[in-house]
């Protein structure tokens, strides 16, 4: 009787986890039309090849090195230790030991490497949105390799991994927490994101030479939250699958806390986002309202299992009004991200860090300090050096004709909608 209660754990874990991996997978879908509606017409067709490429690139790479340097495991070119005999007694075994960033857990490797690829297909995805409209495709795809095959794995190495820093230090005996990627997984996207927007430069147009700012609306708000909504959908694998387990009652539990809080983080940033929005200026937002959700998403994402339901909301709404004020600090300083990532998933994804010993007594504020900014600043040294060359060697900056032109036509030879704009983007 054990030994078929340890087989059943084995197979509801296991398909849990792919479950949720398959419903964070759908997120590269809401990227995708979020990113596709807030940038213009002329650009949909290059942004959607991004975010179809840096999916791709990113399974690739985690299976190359990514997922050895993360987690110290083998190499998994000649396949994955996932398709082992599952005799009783190694069942037991596998029941009591440490796997992935959680501890106890019952599931197969395959299905672990299936979950955390495509948390890293979620972190280069931030990247797309913020350089969008002005960079060589192939310079980003470029970057994509780098990214999700060494930079991101080394920094999961120090958290989810549980290696030292360098010999230095482990972030986990400091007070360190991070239950599904707050700083993981968005603050890093976020950091690589800033780090090419500021070598890149803002769009023709975005800013006048009095330091105004030129608002550049997005081409297709429909689609833009249907992309939103996707996201939302989609972060209930992101974070509920980050228990790491369901066949248990605790795990049950905490997966259905899990599942709330999320849902009541976004409704709480939506909420908050559209009324700052309103206060400042005088009309319903419907973009703030977008990154008000993601942002209270993003904040949840720390730590969404130990806060009540109302922490929850009061967690997301706290996000909401932050990144409104943060996009328009942003803009301010003429630091120019079409979509608001930057704003969204850094900016929201070290608050979310911040609120985490308000409700975990094991984490410390000082041990969230210290493993932000190891975060950051690994991620944004790197990537900075990586982009600078890329810019050596190819360039990362179209002309300023094919920018005006759109990059849809200048990268990849064809339009989104050209029953609009005609055969050669003219507009006639």
């Amino acid at each position: 009787m054990e030994n078929n209660i340890f087989e059943l754990q084995y197979a509801m874990d296991t398909f849990y986890f792919l479950v949720m991996g398959a419903l964070v997978m759908w997120m590269a879908a809401g990227f995708s039309m979020l990113e596709a509606g807030l940038v213009r017409s002329k650009n949909t067709v290059e942004i959607l090849t991004k975010n179809i490429a840096l999916f791709a690139i990113s399974c690739i790479m985690y299976m190359v090195s990514g997922y050895a340097i993360m987690y110290g495991g083998e190499y998994l070119l000649s396949g994955l230790a996932g398709s082992e005999t599952l005799v009783p007694d190694a069942i037991k075994a596998m029941a009591g030991r440490e796997d992935g960033f959680g501890g106890g857990s019952v599931y197969s490797t395959a299905s672990d490497f299936f979950f955390q690829v495509v948390f890293v297909a979620t972190a280069m995805s931030i990247v797309s949105g913020a350089v969008a409209e002005r960079m060589k495709l192939w310079a980003f795809l470029t970057f994509a390799v780098v990214m999700t095959g060494f930079i991101y794995p080394m920094e999961g190495s120090w958290t989810w991994g549980s290696s030292s820093v360098f010999g230095l230090y482990t972030l986990g005996d400091l007070g360190w927490s991070d239950f599904a990627g707050s700083g993981i997984v968005h603050m890093a996207g976020a950091a690589a994101a800033l780090s090419g927007v500021l070598l890149l430069g803002a769009r023709k147009g975005k800013y006048g030479p009095n330091g105004e700012i030129r608002p550049i609306p997005g081409a297709n708000l429909p689609l833009a939250t249907l992309g939103t909504f996707i996201l939302w959908f989609g972060w209930f694998g992101f974070n509920g699958g980050s228990v790491l387990k369901l066949g248990d009652i605790a795990s049950a539990n905490s997966v259905a806390m899990v599942f709330v809080n999320t849902n009541a983080a976004a409704a709480g940033g939506v909420v908050v986002a559209l009324i700052v929005a309103r206060i400042l200026f005088g009309k319903a937002d419907l973009t703030m309202a977008l990154n008000g959700a993601l942002a209270g998403l993003v904040v949840i994402t720390a730590e969404p299992s130990t806060p009540t339901v109302l922490q929850a909301t009061l967690f997301g709404a706290a996000g909401g009004a932050l990144v409104v004020f943060s996009i328009l600090g942003l803009d301010k300083m003429r630091i120019d991200d079409p979509v608001g990532a930057i704003s969204v998933h850094g900016v929201c994804g070290f608050l979310g860090l911040m609120l985490v010993p308000v409700t975990n007594g094991d984490s410390s504020f000082s041990g969230q300090l210290i493993g932000a900014g190891t975060i950051f600043g690994w991620v944004f040294g790197t990537s900075l050096v990586v982009w600078l060359i890329i810019k050596i060697v190819m360039g990362l900056r179209v002309s300023e004709e094919e920018e005006y032109e759109g990059v849809d036509l200048a990268e990849c030879g064809m339009e989104a909608y050209p029953e609009f704009t005609g055969a050669q983007g003219s507009g006639i």
